[in-house]
């Protein structure tokens, strides 16, 4: 029997949403059975908008043809921007770490989305990740790139992708910079972790 089937009928439309809910990430047995009954008890116009919005996102969201970010134009909206620091290219992880880049207003270069980061254990390796890409734009750029950022997250699948990247990039005499990593606003030291607060004492600044 289907284990989030409550009649026995394995093949059910509801069980068939509930599935496909279980499969998105981070989304177990219990809230995808919510979100199934959600949709079932939402008004029929609410359900068409949510399976129109996935149609249309699958249909028109695309890879940005210059920094692979997602996009319904192309290039997107960023490296159409003719405004950006066109030599200088901040690279992350995945789309939304340049939503959150975007929101401190402090950058106004361009960006590379990776799509992942290095990870054996997941199998996934360099030749998965936009890498290729990112080589193949900074060879072609008609904008000389002179600075690569590194904003990988600082765990050890980051930290080994940024240290593959720079590899790859600083034979190309290009500067290549990783974030500065140390201890967040309002912390207490007694809470920070062995890592955060060795960084943080790594990278000091100057009163």
């Amino acid at each position: 029997m289907n284990p989030y089937d409550a009649n026995g009928t394995a093949n059910s439309p509801i069980n068939r949403l509930i599935e496909a809910f279980h499969r998105l990430p981070g989304i177990g047995p219990k809230s995808a059975q919510r979100l199934a009954y959600h949709v079932l008890r939402a008004p029929e116009a609410e359900a068409v908008d949510l399976a129109d919005a996935l149609v249309e996102v699958k249909r028109s969201v695309v890879f940005c043809v210059s920094c692979q970010n997602l996009t319904d134009t192309n290039p997107c909206r960023i490296c159409s921007d003719s405004g950006r620091n066109q030599t200088v290219i901040c690279v992350v992880e995945e789309p939304l770490d340049v939503q959150a880049i975007e929101r401190t207003g402090g950058f106004r270069g361009r960006y590379h989305v990776l799509h992942g980061v290095i990870s054996p254990s997941d199998g996934i390796g360099p030749e998965n990740l936009k890498i290729a890409e990112l080589l193949a734009r900074i060879r072609d750029s008609e904008t000389e790139v002179s600075e690569v950022i590194v904003a990988t997250n600082p765990n050890l699948e980051g930290e080994a992708t940024s240290m593959y990247l720079a590899r790859l990039l600083q034979p190309l005499g290009l500067s290549v910079t990783r974030l500065a990593r140390g201890l967040p606003a309002g912390a207490d030291l007694e809470y920070a972790d062995d890592v955060t607060l060795g960084r943080a004492l790594e990278f000091r600044q100057k009163v």
